[in-house]
């Protein structure tokens, strides 16, 4: 069975369904793995979680930071910002089967040797060690705890991992890393403002996917969240946020022989 990993979606169902029907002319039986970010800023939010969940087994997906924001926003947490497209979910008939169903979603996937998240790595952090601690995140986002969890989600400290971080603490900069994560130092320190392409690293920071000494250099690595970033595939690595709420493309690369699949975007500019 083919399987196909697919960028953000940010509420796009329409451009969703084109790369499915372009897809399934190959691969009917496909299996479908998505990189996060699943909703908010695209015009149809609602239908986007409706069809991912209608997939069932055939489709995986990651949390994405807008799909974290749409948890805490449906519980008063957070505010909703001037872009976010994300009423029509909370106010669905259905809003809390899709919204549980969210968050039962995983932080990381490991598929046929491909490490899935939606943002970025510690640099030592090694496959195994980045499953274990996504687990820790996702234990707590699924137990009875889980809205007290989402109002100590947010904050940008601690900004270096230590293996001696606990509570709240250990589990933001979990989360951060992964969802958040484009740059960093060395030593592993988040950068959390710069969003635009490689040559606008700060001094000091480096790709998190460049930092040397990298411990999951010997996996392949597939991640979204960096739209200026676009496509990028190399040997060990597949970034697929090509920006489709943007006006860019929707893309699936396909991970037995890295085949590419697109569909055009046009820009949701109402909601730019």
């Amino acid at each position: 069975m083919p399987t196909y990993a697919i960028g953000d979606l940010q509420g796009c169902n329409q451009q969703l369904q084109n790369l499915l029907d372009l897809i399934e002319k190959t691969s009917p039986d496909a299996q479908l793995l998505f990189v996060g970010d699943l909703v908010n800023r695209g015009p149809q939010s609602l239908q986007t979680l409706r069809r991912l969940r209608e997939l069932g087994s055939r489709a995986k997906a990651v949390l994405g930071n807008h799909d974290l924001h749409l948890l805490a926003v449906s519980q008063g947490i957070r505010p909703q910002h001037r872009t976010d497209t994300l009423d029509d979910i909370l106010n669905a008939p259905d809003r809390d089967e899709l919204l549980d169903w969210l968050r039962h979603r995983p932080l990381a996937l490991f598929e046929q040797g491909h490490l899935l998240f939606h943002a970025g790595l510690f640099p030592q952090w090694d496959a195994a060690k980045t499953m274990a601690l996504a687990q820790e995140v996702e234990a707590m986002l699924r137990g009875p705890d889980w809205i007290d969890f989402l109002r100590h989600m947010y904050g940008n400290e601690p900004a270096v991992w230590s293996d001696e971080l606990e509570g709240y603490d250990r589990l933001r900069c979990i989360i951060n890393t992964l969802t958040r994560m484009r740059f960093c130092t060395p030593d592993g320190a988040i950068d959390f403002k710069i969003k635009e392409g490689l040559g606008a690293a700060p001094d000091g920071y480096l790709p998190w996917f460049d930092m040397p000494g990298r411990q999951t250099a010997g996996v392949t690595c597939v991640f979204g969240h960096w739209a200026s970033l676009g496509l990028t595939r190399r040997p060990n690595l597949i970034g697929l946020d090509t920006g489709c709420v943007w006006g860019g493309k929707l893309t699936a690369v396909r991970l037995e022989d890295r085949a590419l699949f697109q569909v055009d975007c046009p820009r949701a500019e109402q909601f730019a």
